[in-house]
């Protein structure tokens, strides 16, 4: 299988060495399932965007410090983009700014929630998954914007009392996570530590805490993603 990685956001230069940037992330996240696919990425932020949707079996929209709702030529651009493969009915998975981007592209209200920082790893009831008899669901959270108001067609997957839209599916082509199953603890602590004062202490020290006491889910969901490309 062949996925597209539409990248909206660089890694701090001080952290890329270690980590890698957000399409590493991802390509490490799925190899450790299947090693057999191959990955296309575009950066969304430079302007590239693909000449042919069909390119590929599917798309993957990468989070971003950006908000969806700032205006720059290349998110509108994107939301362009994501409007055709809707359209083509082509399988689109978005994480964190991707969640948020298809859903204002797609006619939902992405905003700025007054719940404030979502950080650590969030735990979420599943109003949908594919293991029958699994209702909870552990990820990393790193925003503060949330999807408000859901595009027409839309079922939330995955809620919590943070971010009542924490995921939702159009159809059998359009998968969306809020929380981010690519990150690692150690990259979430660097970015809690680098946005404690935006965050605010206490939500930071809460949030440092889950990273000890909760496990990351983020290789079920790799599998989850994976298997909703291939369907």
């Amino acid at each position: 299988m062949h996925i597209g990685i539409l990248k909206t956001d660089a890694v701090r230069p001080e952290w890329a060495s270690q980590f890698g940037e957000y399409p590493d992330m991802f390509q490490r996240l799925f190899l450790a399932v299947d090693a057999t696919l191959s990955f296309t990425v575009w950066d969304v932020e430079c302007g590239e965007l693909p000449d042919d949707a069909s390119c590929v079996d599917g798309y993957v929209i990468t989070g971003s410090k950006s908000s969806v709702y700032d205006d720059k030529a290349w998110i509108r651009q994107a939301e362009t983009f994501i409007r055709e493969l809707h359209a083509q009915r082509r399988k689109v998975v978005g994480i964190c700014f991707g969640h948020q981007l298809i859903a204002r592209a797609l006619g939902g209200v992405v905003d700025k929630s007054t719940n404030g920082w979502g950080v650590g790893i969030h735990e979420y009831e599943l109003l949908h998954s594919p293991e029958q008899g699994r209702g909870k669901l552990s990820l990393i959270a790193s925003h503060q914007d949330q999807v408000m108001g859901l595009p027409p067609g839309a079922e939330i997957i995955a809620s919590n009392s943070h971010c009542p839209i924490a995921g939702f599916r159009i159809g059998d082509h359009i998968l969306t996570f809020q929380g981010h199953p690519e990150f690692i603890p150690e990259y979430a602590r660097e970015i809690i530590g680098f946005r404690r004062q935006m965050i605010g202490d206490t939500r930071a020290d809460e949030g440092l805490e889950t990273l000890s006491s909760r496990t990351q889910e983020g290789p079920w969901v790799a599998r989850w993603i994976l298997d909703f490309l291939r369907a």
